[in-house]
C-alpha cells in the first residue's frame, strides 16, 4: 500500500492544499507500522498558525477526524505536525 492509499491520506492533501498558502511549501508523509499510521505535515512558518487554529483548534479538529477516519479501517491514525524551526536544523 502506498502512502497515498492510507486511511486519512488524501482527505489530509486535499484539507491541507485548501489551507494553506504556500502549496509548494507542503510536505506531508505517511507511515504505516505495527502502532498504526502516522502522518506527519510540515508547512511554511507563515501558514503555521493556520494550521494550528485559535486555541489550537484546527490542529485537534483534524486530528479528531483522521481518528474517525482510522476506526472506519480499523486502524490508529495519528498526525504529527513538524515546526519551521526543527526541520532547517
Amino acid at each position: 500500500m502506498t502512502a497515498a492509499e492510507l486511511p486519512g491520506a488524501s482527505f489530509l492533501q486535499y484539507v491541507l492544499e485548501s489551507l494553506v498558502e504556500d502549496v509548494k511549501e507542503l510536505k506531508i508523509e505517511s507511515v504505516e507500522d505495527d502502532l498504526g499510521i502516522l502522518h506527519t505535515i510540515q508547512v511554511s512558518e507563515r501558514d503555521m498558525g493556520k494550521l494550528i487554529g485559535k486555541g489550537g483548534q484546527t490542529i485537534k479538529a483534524l486530528r479528531t477526524l483522521l481518528r474517525i477516519i482510522g476506526s472506519n479501517s480499523s486502524k490508529r491514525v495519528n498526525l504529527k505536525v513538524i515546526e519551521p524551526s526543527q526541520a532547517s536544523s
